[in-house]
């Protein structure tokens, strides 16, 4: 389920890059947002190769770090009065769902560790 939501979601991230670029000619934030927001899926995909617990660990604390981040830049862009609300709110929703489902990974995996 993570993979295919960080998926679609890096696919988006993709388009508001495009976006952001074309339509609002901002190439700074744009640039941050498609690196952290791909990053996600990015490590997601990475973890499903990892030899060892630990490393499965290590990859989603990325992913989970990288969701973390691409939620600041668009909150940056929203304040700042690049995106609508509702643009806003639309990524905002995608992002704590990714964030919750990587949250709830993460906890497992450290209970299970001890």
């Amino acid at each position: 389920m993570i993979r295919a939501k960080s998926m679609d979601f890096a696919v988006r991230i993709v388009k508001f890059y495009k976006y952001l670029c074309d339509e609002k000619k901002e190439f700074v934030m744009s640039k941050q947002i498609l690196r952290s927001g791909t990053s996600i899926g990015a490590n997601v995909s990475e973890s499903k190769n990892a030899q060892t617990t630990p490393d499965y660990l290590t990859k989603m604390n990325i992913a989970l770090k990288e969701a973390d981040e691409t939620l600041y830049w668009v909150e940056l862009l929203f304040r700042s009065e690049y995106i609508t609300k509702d643009e806003y709110q639309s990524l905002c929703d995608d992002l704590k769902e990714i964030i919750a489902i990587l949250v709830s990974i993460v906890k497992k995996l450290k209970e299970k560790g001890k």
